[in-house]
């Protein structure tokens, strides 16, 4: 079995925005840099996925130069690269034939956000018949604003409001969905075998 490491949205992006700070796991970093070191030490792909929105003016816009990677990881030389403009990280790129031309046939799965893009290309690479895992503390998320607030609240408003979804209940919840139907769950620990 040939198997890529999709490490998603792990970008500069998501630290402009005031709701970092409240990001589920301080981990996520030095948990990815893991995944990535044992998937280059296992011969294994490494493929970076990065989100842009071009033309909208705010963090996701390739003109103000976040759309990249974090400083804290860093991509080799011919490690590939795709940027989706959608939330699976198949739909915009070529990432299903790279997947395919390279003989990949399973996939293990990182990033941001845990429930947002991470799980999307979970389901949809399951949907495409690859062998999924998704590694939970190697992702990471943030609270998440009842549907009904407004746009414009802020980081304490949504902190306070009891109809706030709490990042732990969102992570839960992604590993419920996924589990058994789309992915096998791991933590990094268990992936790697210590």
């Amino acid at each position: 079995m040939t198997t890529a490491l999709l490490v998603i949205d792990v970008q500069e992006s998501f630290r402009q925005r005031p709701l970092w700070r409240t990001l589920d796991n301080p981990a996520l970093f030095a948990n990815v840099n893991r995944l990535v070191d044992a998937a280059r030490a296992a011969g294994h792909r490494v493929v970076w996925v990065l989100h842009a929105e071009p033309g909208t003016g705010d963090v996701f816009d390739p003109q103000n130069g976040h759309v990249r990677v974090v400083d804290e990881l860093k991509p080799l030389p011919g490690e590939h690269l795709v940027v989706k403009s959608a939330h699976n990280a198949f739909t915009t790129t070529n990432l299903q034939q790279y997947l395919t031309s390279t003989g990949v046939t399973a996939v293990t799965v990182c990033g941001l956000r845990t429930e947002q893009c991470v799980e999307t290309t979970a389901r949809v690479a399951s949907d495409f018949g690859y062998e999924v895992t998704f590694v939970t503390d190697a992702t990471g998320t943030f609270p998440i604003p009842h549907w009904t607030a407004p746009a414009d609240q802020t980081v304490e408003e949504l902190l306070a409001d009891p109809r706030t979804l709490a990042a732990s209940d969102v992570t839960a919840r992604t590993e419920y969905a996924l589990a058994g139907r789309f992915a096998t769950i791991r933590t990094v620990d268990d992936y790697l075998g210590e």
